[in-house]
């Protein structure tokens, strides 16, 4: 199995007859799925999507992959495939056509009905190809057949890219459940057909790589929901992904069965289910959905709330709700239903939710006490079901961490795949597909780019970093005033504290010190402000340290007059 090195420089000039595949999100992490495919000077670009900050991010909103290796070449790009509608794959669409947005978008009706609201919001109106399994489409010298996969949201699709090269299959999101609710099964038949022709790549899901068996069907589900409404003696909340239109319509049906009402919460609940619905891919009995506003109106038993946050997002309606920061208050007795897997990273917040609901009163029903979940991705039982049929002569582990991406490789590796023809990259790792065979050919940049409000790109590693020294350690500011002809202290110095627990007459025998630093650096014929700035930082920085044992950020400010 090959593996990318540290020192991977950039990589050389794509010979004639080649193709090269750039993942730029989506390797060694949950999301932001983007990868960049590259033939005869033009690029195909598969899926384009989001990652969700973690605690060590504080107040970023989102992570984009980084344009920045084509952002050059952007007119050489022939289309966007989107292969389903979920966030990680679509989220940061409207960034990429913000720098150009005549790119066509290619997709199923359910995505692109979500990426063209979402892009409404941006004010950008794309150029769209609807595309449905089993129809193929020219994208330029990138001969795109589509083929239907089963995920946990509708109209998913795989894609199978023909060119001079070889065929590459992407497989997206997916799983191969036989009772899936819409009946739509993923086409094994049409990978079966395409082993035949020859699957020179495949880049396959990985996110349950490490899951033995199979994924249990979607059906099962329903009996455990249907048994929470049967039990439930007051309100029932629902907590889900905005795009989870499976689930979504279980939860409708059961509360039709139970004669509740519905009400979305949130804006893209209330959004997404309205496209769901109006498209026919969501059935909803008439008079079933209320707006949120006439809850009041009717008994607690009766009621159900369908939000987002079942990831423990800081700002979504359910994390609110647990911090008593939401119009809508959670009472002894309510039922809470987390109808989503714990994405990785996620424990510590989800956690953290469920502890504040239980707080005051409710009942949390989650996947980890009751079976209201299950699975989008194919585990390690179906994936070697999957590769016994596709036969592909070189495979590329796709979608998850570095556990996931070996564990599906050694699943490859099971099924007849060469090792030597394996491949394990990771964000940014260039793989070229020349004469049948994949490998490693360089690295190019695919660093997280942060959207924090209105801006993109602004926030660095080392704002981060500053970020969490004041969040873990308060700032201590220094004010100084010096004499700009001799550099000795004129004023001061004021030290005050913020968050860091050391209270402001605690700073009397550093002041001391401080003076002194500056009298000795005035004698020495140092008084330029920069200078006198960091020989405070120093002295402060130390005093603390040895005194508290604590690295509060220091902030100096010095004035000349």
């Amino acid at each position: 199995m090959s593996h990318p090195h540290p020192e991977l420089g950039p990589p050389p000039k794509l010979p004639k007859g080649g193709l090269r595949v750039t993942p730029l999100g989506g390797l060694g992490e949950i999301g932001r799925n983007m990868t960049v495919f590259e033939f005869d000077g033009r690029l195909l670009i598969v899926d384009c999507g989001v990652l969700f900050p973690e605690e060590e991010q504080p107040g970023i909103d989102l992570i984009l992959p980084d344009f920045s290796s084509i952002r050059d070449r952007l007119d050489d790009i022939d289309g966007i495939v989107l292969t389903h509608g979920h966030e990680d794959h679509i989220g940061a669409v409207p960034f990429l056509l913000r720098e150009k947005p005549d790119i066509p978008l290619i997709g199923s009706k359910l995505t692109l009905a979500l990426i063209e609201a979402k892009l409404q919001e941006h004010r950008i109106r794309p150029y769209t190809l609807e595309v449905k399994e089993g129809e193929r489409e020219a994208l330029g010298p990138f001969d795109c057949e589509f083929i239907a996969v089963n995920h946990s949201i509708p109209d998913a699709l795989a894609v199978a890219i023909r060119t001079g090269a070889g065929m590459v299959v992407c497989t997206g999101d997916f799983k191969m459940d036989q009772l899936p609710l819409d009946n739509r099964l993923t086409d094994l038949h049409a990978f079966a057909r395409l082993s035949e022709e020859g699957i020179d790549l495949l880049l396959s899901d990985s996110t349950n790589a490490e899951v033995p068996g199979f994924v249990p069907p979607e059906r099962d589900i329903s009996n455990a929901i249907r048994g929470v409404f049967a039990s439930a003696q007051k309100r029932i909340i629902v907590a889900s992904f905005a795009s989870h239109v499976h689930r979504i319509q279980q939860i409708l049906d059961a509360a039709h069965e139970y004669g509740r009402r519905v009400a979305f919460v949130g804006r893209s609940m209330v959004r997404n289910m309205g496209i769901a619905r109006d498209l026919g891919y969501l059935r909803v009995p008439a008079g079933l959905v209320v707006d949120v506003k006439t809850l009041d109106d009717l008994p607690d038993d009766e009621v159900v709330l369908v939000c987002t946050g079942s990831q423990g997002e800081p700002m979504a309606a359910l994390s609110r709700m647990a911090n008593r920061d939401h119009q809508i208050r959670i009472v002894p007795g309510d039922t809470v239903i987390l109808a989503s897997s714990l994405i990785p990273g996620n424990e510590n917040a989800v956690y953290r939710v469920i502890n504040g609901l239980t707080r005051w009163g409710a009942n949390v029903v989650h996947k980890g006490n009751a079976k209201v979940h299950v699975s989008g991705h194919a585990s390690a039982g179906e994936l070697l079901y999957f590769y016994n049929i596709c036969k592909p002569r070189n495979l590329m582990p796709v979608h998850g961490e570095w556990r996931h991406l070996r564990a599906n490789a050694e699943l490859g590796a099971l099924t007849g795949v060469p090792k030597d023809r394996i491949v394990i990259a990771e964000d940014g790792v260039v793989v070229d597909l020349i004469d049948g065979k994949a490998r490693i050919s360089g690295k190019v940049q695919a660093g997280y780019v942060y959207v924090d409000g209105l801006s993109v790109g602004d926030v660095t590693e080392a704002s981060l970093k500053d970020r969490r020294i004041l969040g873990d350690e308060g700032i201590v500011s220094v004010y100084v005033v010096v004499d700009s002809t001799t550099g000795k202290v004129v004023s001061g110095p004021n030290i005050h504290a913020r968050g860091s627990g050391i209270d402001d007459s605690a700073f009397g025998p550093v002041s001391a010190k401080i003076e002194e630093a500056i009298a000795r650096a005035a004698a020495d014929g140092v008084a330029e402000p920069h200078q006198i700035q960091q020989l405070i930082r120093r002295t402060m920085g130390k005093w603390v340290s040895d005194s508290y044992r604590r690295r509060p950020m220091i902030l100096p400010v010095v004035v000349e007059v």
